[in-house]
């Protein structure tokens, strides 16, 4: 075993990867799912709300939601989640043993799957996945941009905190998968300036007047008509973000950020130890051979990273934004990866002493978290 593991640590690393992922997957279906649990719950029932659409689809199947569900359904999205980006990473990469260093990084990192094992049932993967599904798909003809379109409606519908956190990066997919390498011509950009408004519409549609219309009493009333178990009445105790205006949001936010803000040098550090990764894509981006590739995807690289900050001023949940916003790039990555380059891109060195004990405590830390680190 020895042997083996200074031979190829990296895909010991993968193995132990596995088991952490199997022990916060045990962990987490002990814990109540409170805010998973009502998601599944609201539907459009009282009319056209925010935060439904879950809900509405889940309710064609089932008028009684058990418990249970929340982690099947989390659970086989995750599982579906995983299978596609290990498909991603074979066909942008490939599995020999010179990217295993670079699939340990994405792959096993603390901000993706195994965080999105700690918050299973939540909004967030969705997003991953429908923009995991782009980059497999062909990017050439239209359909592709309505396809994304369509998903990022689909996105807006399940929370529309989604217009920030994983549609500029579908919206990055798009411009270097179709708009790079077909052109911009005036369907394709007629196509383009209709899905920005039409997604802007919705956005502001379900942020100001998505709110649930009838008193919180009777909301819940009906929510209750739809729990396979009435009684776990402590899994309710979310129902009042239906009511809770922006202002709201960003007064909670910005009053829980003197503690909250303590986080951020371990996030800092999260990200460090990342820097082998970071740096390959960094060349990865320097050796494109078109100057403008160079230029759109900086710009939509900042333009990503800015919408999460202003997430950051909203939304008080920062270890699921940090983590959402690592995995983004760890998606726009594989985009680039298409473009022409002019050299070839040295790998993540998997002999390096440094990187190897960065490998280590990445694949070694279990999760980032929901709010505070861990």
């Amino acid at each position: 075993m020895s042997d083996r593991l200074q031979e190829n640590p990296w895909r010991v690393m993968l193995v132990i990867n596995v088991a952490v992922i199997a022990g916060v997957c045990i962990h987490k279906i002990t814990l109540p799912p409170y805010v998973p649990y009502i998601h599944l719950l609201v539907d459009y029932h009282f009319g056209f709300v925010k935060r439904a659409l879950i809900g509405a689809i889940v309710s064609l199947f089932t008028q009684k939601v058990p418990v249970w569900l929340v982690f099947a359904l989390g659970g086989a999205v995750w599982l579906v989640t995983a299978l596609l980006f290990v498909k991603l990473f074979r066909r942008t990469f490939g599995f020999d043993d010179a990217h295993m260093p670079l699939f340990v990084f994405t792959a096993g990192s603390p901000f993706f799957l195994k965080n999105f094992v700690h918050t299973l049932g939540h909004f967030d993967i969705y997003g991953c996945l429908f923009a995991i599904i782009l980059l497999l798909l062909p990017a050439e003809s239209i359909g592709f941009v309505l396809l994304a379109a369509l998903f990022s409606i689909v996105l807006i519908l399940i929370h529309h905190i989604h217009l920030l956190m994983y549609v500029p990066t579908i919206a990055l997919i798009v411009l270097v998968r179709h708009y790079l390498t077909v052109g911009v011509g005036r369907l394709n950009l007629a196509v383009a300036v209709i899905s920005v408004l039409a997604l802007g519409a919705l956005f502001l549609a379900l942020q100001f007047w998505g709110t649930m219309p009838i008193p919180e009493a009777e909301f819940v009333a009906y929510l209750k008509t739809r729990m396979a178990d009435p009684a776990r009445t402590d899994l309710l105790g979310f129902s009042y973000i239906w009511y809770q205006p922006l202002a709201k949001e960003v007064s909670d936010t910005w009053a829980r950020l003197p503690s909250n803000i303590l986080g951020v040098p371990v996030f800092a550090v999260l990200i460090w130890l990342h820097s082998p990764l970071w740096r390959y894509f960094s060349n990865l981006i320097r050796s494109l051979a078109s100057d403008l590739h160079r230029r759109v995807v900086v710009a939509g690289i900042i333009g990503v990273t800015a919408a999460y900050l202003i997430m950051f001023a909203m939304v008080f949940d920062y270890s699921r934004w940090i983590s959402n916003w690592a995995v983004c790039l760890f998606l726009i990555l594989h985009a680039v990866k298409t473009l022409p380059s002019t050299q070839v891109v040295p790998l993540i060195a998997g002999d390096d002493r440094r990187t190897s004990i960065f490998g280590w405590i990445v694949t070694l830390i279990p999760r980032v978290g929901v709010i505070r680190p861990f």
